[in-house]
């Protein structure tokens, strides 16, 4: 079968005919929710009226914390710290207090304006280090990585620089906002429509809300309009609204929040302070590094534990560290609580990594990619991480040479610094960035997956599986595997929609992990179907095994030929089930966070890029000239499909770099609240020169659905390239001897700013 076929609902999404929740018929009656949020960030709430909201017209009731059946708590750790609703305390801007229900959307939204809440204001931790200067209160224990002795390597080593970063957080801003709809049924039964990564944590966390057991809540979901980890958890407390709501007015309730509630209201990508302090010797190789990560992590701890955690298992990327300690900071503030974003740390990790590169590279004033190769891992000794995992399947510096070469990065180059010494104005930059992310959840009980396939007596097949669709083509990928397994056109498979009654205790479909575990339950359950037909045929033609060929549609046994269809009738005449379940957990991986060792990762994905860009001394604006990809999906499952992840996933980490900014005033108010203040990448934010590339002589030596590798989070990463060439262009300034030391995101003011200041240090 080819595997460059279209994304399976591409043409539905083209013409606006795919099915969102928003888009589905509406039972009749159904009533609307909207959220009523504070106007602080920190203090007390010494009095709410709600009179004018009552009074209001097309409004039926309101729900607060005592409408509450069971735990007013939505935390996906289980810690109690992340209420529903707020009742005496608020610990946010925007932190939900009430919830209006209306006959319509537009009403309950306006009454929801009319609540008058009297405060006792408290002074807000707004920032990492508002947060620090109070004493640094984290929201989840931090972690520790450390291997051999730092702190005598640093005193030996001939150079030692210190210095620190910031990192920008990120808004999801996907294109469908968060929405539930909820539809009681008998008894304590409902039915939840909710655009979520993870139904099964939205049914735990209805059911808990609830008071019932988790069997009375099923959650489904046919696709939801883009995710990037903003739906892991986030979604939770919507669906939980919605149910509360169906169960107080036994009547079906949506809930959808507008672009601005909804970006005040749900996490972000972690923004980082990185201090470091690094030892290398003459030719750039480094001895030890020193670095502590504290993250803005917001009110509570949703999975800032584990997102902090993954960015220290990623503050190496390519590089061996002979000599390391590595510490998070998952600092509490008057914010949101910050959540997964595609990378889930890692992003943060590789940025601090790279810095540290170009920080020796200015020092030693040398090109930073002869830093990076002569850092990358090894062999022998040179391949262990800072959590003790033996990297085994290393190719990044083959990559990175075949990527040097067909982008010409050395010429290049050259021609680059023979720019910048005749142009006043402008100045331009190259950068090759390499990537190694691990694959897997580091939460080792996620990393399962279950699939279930029924064959019906025409030869149609219904294919079911745990993972969530939202644009990045899993569905595609999984029927592809289960049409292969049988030798079937594409059209003969059914993807139904991702229901938590029919894949019971399903993972997140997050940590790029979708198509590994469910592609192999999926597997895995066809074959069991298979293996039941081989038999049923041999015993009913008197054939061997190798006698039986499932072929274009067909099953030809020995000199018969009979349609697939045919062959499934047959089968079913003769009482051969025609179903089953697979079931798939990854192997080999283990973690101890106390001890800060152990295997979190089945395997790596590898990739690298080079990109050039042009800015203006005198504005600070930035464009990019070129960008070459090289990136390694092992054995693709679907080329369309993986090199539409690279090119996105770089896109969407070329915003995070360059322009997305989260802006918080003195009050904790999000400023950057909507399309009109916060700007995603465009069509015209496409490099001039796009060449994308993946490696095709990699195969993943790990046991995964056909030697495949992940492509879900790995590209965003490339985008690094992107802020070391800006970094480079200003670097120009001071003839490259002084690292710009630039902050994310790269902003036109923040690259003037980083001119200026370099300008004085001359």
């Amino acid at each position: 079968m080819k595997n460059n076929i279209a994304h399976d609902s591409a043409i539905k999404h083209a013409m606006g005919k795919a099915i969102f929740i928003d888009d589905m018929v509406e039972e009749k009656g159904t009533l609307h929710a909207y959220l009523g949020l504070s106007k602080i960030a920190h203090g007390e709430i010494i009095n709410i009226d709600l009179s004018e909201v009552e009074k209001a017209k097309n409004i039926i009731c309101i729900l607060d914390a005592s409408d509450i059946i069971g735990v007013n708590d939505i935390s996906p750790m289980g810690l109690l710290d992340e209420p529903i609703f707020a009742q005496k305390k608020v610990e946010f801007y925007g932190q939900p207090i009430f919830a209006v229900i209306g006959k319509s959307r537009l009403a309950a939204r306006k009454a929801a304006q009319l609540a008058k809440i009297k405060y006792k204001e408290h002074k807000a931790k707004i920032n990492i280090n508002d947060a620090l200067l109070a004493g640094g209160e984290e929201v989840t224990p931090p972690l520790t990585l450390e291997r051999g002795n730092t702190e005598q390597s640093l005193q030996q080593s001939k150079y030692r620089l210190k210095g620190s970063i910031r990192i920008g957080g990120q808004e999801h801003f996907y294109l469908e906002g968060h929405i539930a709809y909820a539809i009681p049924k008998e008894e304590n039964e409902m039915i939840i429509y909710s655009s979520t990564q993870h139904p099964s944590e939205v049914q735990q966390m209805v059911a808990k809300a609830l008071n019932i057991s988790t069997n009375e809540i099923v959650v489904i979901n046919r696709r939801i309009g883009g995710g990037f980890g903003g739906k892991e958890t986030q979604s939770n407390l919507f669906a939980v609204i919605a149910a509360l709501a169906a169960k107080k007015t036994k009547r079906a309730v949506k809930i959808r929040p507008s672009r601005e509630d909804d970006i005040i209201s749900t996490g972000k990508r972690h923004d980082f302070l990185v201090n470091y302090d690094v030892g290398f010797a003459e030719n750039g190789r480094i001895n030890a590094l020193k670095a502590n990560f504290a993250a803005r992590c917001g009110f509570s701890a949703d999975l800032s534990g584990p997102v902090t955690d993954r960015t220290l298992f990623h503050a190496d990327n390519c590089y061996y560290y002979p000599n390391v300690k590595l510490t998070s900071q998952p600092l509490k503030t008057n914010t949101v609580s910050n959540t997964a974003f595609r990378g889930f740390g890692g992003p943060q990790g590789m940025l601090a990594a790279e810095r540290i590169i170009e920080e020796i590279a200015y020092k030693l004033n040398k090109d930073p990619l002869e830093i990076r190769k002569i850092n990358f891992y090894g062999e022998n000794e040179r391949n262990i991480t800072p959590y003790h995992q033996e990297i085994t399947d290393n190719i990044i510096a083959k990559l990175v040479e075949e990527l040097e070469i067909s982008s010409n990065y050395k010429q290049r180059r050259e021609e680059i610094i023979k720019f910048n010494k005749n142009n006043k104005l402008t100045r331009r930059g190259i950068a090759l960035t390499p990537v190694k992310f691990g694959i897997s959840f580091t939460a080792t009980w996620y990393n399962q997956a279950g699939a279930l396939v029924h064959i019906y007596r025409d030869g149609s097949i219904m294919l079911n599986h745990g993972g969530v669709e939202m644009g990045q083509g899993l569905h595609i990928k999984i029927a592809q595997i289960v049409a292969e397994q049988f030798s079937l056109d594409l059209d003969r498979i059914k993807i139904s929609p991702t229901a938590t009654d029919k894949i019971a205790n399903s993972s997140a479909t997050a940590a790029s992990c979708g198509a590994d575990l469910n592609g192999m339950a999926a597997k895995r359950a066809a074959k069991k179907i298979k293996k039941r037909l081989i038999e049923f045929a041999k015993k009913k033609f008197s054939c061997k095994k190798d006698d039986i060929k499932f072929i274009n549609n067909e099953v030809i046994i020995g000199k018969q030929k009979l349609s697939f269809a045919q062959f499934i009738n047959m089968a079913y005449l003769a009482r051969v089930q025609l179903f089953d379940s697979g079931f798939y957990k990854t192997p080999n991986i283990s973690w101890n966070r106390d001890k800060g060792e152990g295997n979190p990762f089945f395997y790596f994905a590898y990739g690298a890029a080079v990109s050039e860009v042009q800015i203006d001394l005198l504005t600070g604006e930035s464009k990019i000239k070129r960008v070459d990809i090289l990136h390694d999906v092992g054995n693709s499952l679907n080329e369309n499909i993986d090199l539409g992840q690279i090119e996105g996933g770089f896109l969407q980490g070329l915003g995070w770099l360059t322009f997305e900014e989260l802006y918080f005033d003195k009050k904790g108010r999000l400023i950057t609240n909507s399309p009109a203040t916060y700007k995603i990448p465009l069509a015209s934010d496409i490099p001039e020169i796009f060449n994308v590339k993946m490696v095709d002589w990699s195969k993943n030596p790990a046991k995964t659905i056909k030697r495949s590798k992940a492509v879900g989070e790995p590209p965003f990463m490339l985008a690094i390239s992107v802020l070391q060439a800006i970094s480079m262009a200003i670097a120009s300034i001071a003839d490259y001897k002084i690292c710009p030391r630039l902050n994310s995101p790269a902003t036109a003011e923040n690259i003037f700013m980083s001119i200026e200041r370099l300008k004085s240090e001359i």
